[in-house]
């Protein structure tokens, strides 16, 4: 019966692939800009009793950048080498992902956010800016919003945010819906994720960017779960999602940081992309219309994984906010008052 399910993902692909057909295609940027590489020196911290991987270079404000599902700080390395001549860039790989330990934990929401907030407690991160995507940005919304006085500005792409989540039903993924919704099923669920890898070797390297992906960078997200024992991670993260009510006490979590959108002034910057999979440009205009202090930033065409297909745009983005809205208002600290430009 399984063979249904990977038609299912079949017809996905062939949608995809169709969009990204429609669309204009990925600017020819440099080679380099797609580098496989990632040029920074690994890190290990004891966290809860596991061993946590990340990295820290470079002086400044502190960026810290967080991954959701089935990608490592592996993602943001050709978006950070924008970012790292004017700040300090931090980047974690979650409990379970990348190199970080695989301990034998539930993988909630909740069991990352007590990892994600320790991690920041034992690094000693202050005011910092959060650059998040996918399930990291439930990671940092929710940190934002319970510590806010620790949070100095906070950038998103493809964030699970209102109005999507929380969701009445799966059919919000569109074209995946019925993917989206095998996932959640106990039975299927395990066959597609832990047993075929359809996260890493379907949707990841097929369905969620519009370049080709080379497979000597795939082989950086598939290499922690090349065993199926190693694939809990995947796994538990769709069954997360605040779809129906359920689970309810996620639902709790998107409710609280949905609401600091909108009524917190610290600076937010949304990046988007068109088609784009969870932040449709309608969905980024609604989140311009509906959170407070916020800029909505186009970084060109594509699904999910974003960073892949427009890292300069996304680099070059983020260090044009920080300046408007941090390094210019510290220079002027010095003045009088700020001339025009």
């Amino acid at each position: 019966m399984f063979r249904i399910f990977i038609s299912i993902i079949a017809g996905f692909l062939l949608i995809s692939a169709a969009q990204a057909q429609d669309a204009p295609q990925v600017p020819p940027y440099k080679a380099a800009e797609f580098s496989a590489e990632f040029p920074y020196e690994s890190k290990f911290i004891d966290v809860r009793g596991s061993k946590i991987h990340y990295i820290d270079e470079g002086e400044g404000d502190t960026f810290l950048f967080l991954h959701g599902n089935p990608t490592s700080s592996y993602l943001w390395r050709n978006v950070m080498r924008y970012v790292k001549p004017h700040g300090r860039i931090v980047a974690v790989d979650n409990i379970g992902f990348g190199k970080s330990d695989k301990p034998d934990v539930d993988y909630t929401l909740q069991t990352h956010i007590e990892y994600t907030n320790a991690f920041i407690d034992e690094l000693g991160l202050k005011n910092v800016i959060l650059v998040v995507h996918d399930w990291g940005s439930a990671l940092g919304l929710n940190y934002a919003a319970t510590h806010s006085r620790n949070v100095k500005g906070i950038v998103m792409m493809e964030a699970l945010i209102p109005p999507t989540f929380p969701a009445e039903s799966v059919d919000i993924f569109g074209p995946a819906a019925d993917m989206f919704r095998s996932f959640r099923d106990p039975e299927m669920g395990r066959e597609l994720i832990i047993n075929q890898n359809v996260f890493i070797e379907q949707f990841l390297g097929n369905a969620a960017v519009t370049r080709s992906m080379p497979d000597e960078v795939v082989d950086v997200y598939r290499e922690p779960f090349l065993e199926p024992s190693a694939r809990e991670p995947i796994y538990v993260w769709p069954r997360e999602l605040p779809i129906g009510g359920i689970p309810a006490r996620n639902v709790e979590v998107f409710e609280r940081y949905g609401k600091w959108l909108k009524k917190s002034r610290t600076p937010k910057l949304l990046q988007y992309v068109s088609p784009g999979g969870l932040v449709s440009p309608d969905r980024a205009d609604w989140a311009a219309n509906n959170f407070r202090n916020i800029e909505t930033q186009f970084v060109g065409y594509g699904a999910h994984f974003i960073q892949e297909d427009n890292p300069q745009a996304i680099g070059r983005g983020i260090v044009d906010w920080h300046r408007r809205n941090f390094k210019r208002k510290r220079d002027c600290s010095f003045l009088s008052k700020c001339g025009p430009g």
